[in-house]
């Protein structure tokens, strides 16, 4: 059985399609499982998540002017709080129903830099090169960043009139034009 045949076995296609960029991307995610387990043990080791931090906050920012919500402060130092640690903030003036979440969960987009690098990088022909050991120590924190925190997502519960409009858009979708959801 080859390779192709075994993958398609126990993955989704559209995995088993681009397993390139899934094996160009795998340093970086070790890389960041590493910082991870590093940054627990002292705060030295934040200065390997500050890549990240920074996109994740410019993402809250920029989403924040794209949407209306008024950025202000933008801070990417790193301060205690309690227990824990907060790397960086991002404070919304103007946090309405309509902007909440864009706002809040625009972190979510961050995943998709890693992706967009190996899709560069593993096009044809493909060679792993001294520069993707870079881009490895670049992207592994944007896997760390990508994930909105607990304020994020309690911040995003105000746009929760949006989950109506969208119900009403499925439902007038499915109504009118016959669409239906296929999970196959």
């Amino acid at each position: 059985m080859s390779l192709s045949a075994a993958c398609r076995a126990v993955m989704p296609a559209a995995v088993c399609g681009h397993s390139d960029l899934l094996f160009y991307l795998l340093p970086s995610i070790v890389l960041a499982v590493v910082i991870r387990i590093l940054a627990a043990t002292h705060p030295f080791f934040f200065l390997f998540t500050l890549a990240g931090t920074m996109c994740h906050e410019l993402a809250h920012y920029l989403a924040g002017l794209l949407t209306g919500a008024a950025p202000g402060a933008f801070t990417i130092i790193p301060r205690r709080k309690g227990a824990n640690w907060q790397l960086g903030s991002v404070t919304l003036n103007r946090v309405r129903w309509y902007n909440a979440a864009p706002a809040a969960l625009a972190p979510l987009l961050i995943i998709l830099i890693p992706f967009a690098v190996a899709a560069w990088r593993t096009r044809q022909p493909w060679r792993f090169e001294a520069v993707d050991v870079l881009l490895a120590f670049a992207l592994a924190p944007q896997f760390l960043s990508f994930w909105p925190s607990q304020v994020d997502w309690r911040i995003a519960l105000r746009s929760w009139p949006w989950l109506l409009i969208l119900a009403a858009l499925a439902w007038l979708a499915h109504a009118r034009l016959g669409w239906t959801l296929s999970w196959a």
